[in-house]
């Protein structure tokens, strides 16, 4: 799969804490956290109660976040409608 957003990520982009940073400000909880690849934001996704990941998307166009979930290295395009894998990019280090 092949297309502008996917070709756009060269390396990852990672998160600077485990946190939403949404949530923190509100003092709200989250399900699993992705990270924005052009702004480097990290936020909660769709399953968590105030899906902030999606935000950025609507506000600015930021098409593609990572999960930053233990042990996953998958992606989404919020403008395709996808999840992929990218070979070649750097890959995110390992949080415990």
């Amino acid at each position: 799969m092949s297309d502008k957003h996917i070709d756009a990520v060269k390396t990852v982009k990672h998160a600077q804490k485990r946190e939403c940073e949404e949530c923190v400000k509100i003092g709200a909880r989250w399900v699993h956290l992705r990270t924005c690849q052009e702004c480097g934001g990290t936020r909660c996704c769709d399953s968590s109660p105030n899906k902030h990941a999606t935000a950025p998307f609507h506000a600015t166009a930021h098409p593609i976040v990572r999960s930053f979930e233990p042990g996953e290295d998958w992606f989404w395009c919020y403008a395709d409608g996808v999840a992929f894998e990218v070979d070649g990019v750097e890959p995110a280090p390992s949080h415990s």
